[in-house]
């Protein structure tokens, strides 16, 4: 088990990913460099919030 940067929520990190957790982990990788350190909700939520107010990414 791990603990969420963001929420601090503890989870497992083999947990099956939905498509929004895998661009979320993208995201984490790539723009924000916290990739490993987020749960899958707070994966899901960043790629949502992103498709909505960062055109830069969504295309």
């Amino acid at each position: 088990m791990k603990n969420c940067s963001i929420c601090k929520q503890d989870y497992d990190e083999n947990d099956e990913r939905s498509e929004y957790a895998q661009a979320g982990e993208w995201l984490a990788g790539e723009v924000w460099q916290d990739a490993g350190e987020l749960c899958v909700l707070c994966l899901e939520n960043r790629a949502r919030l992103v498709m909505m107010y960062c055109p830069d990414y969504n295309s």
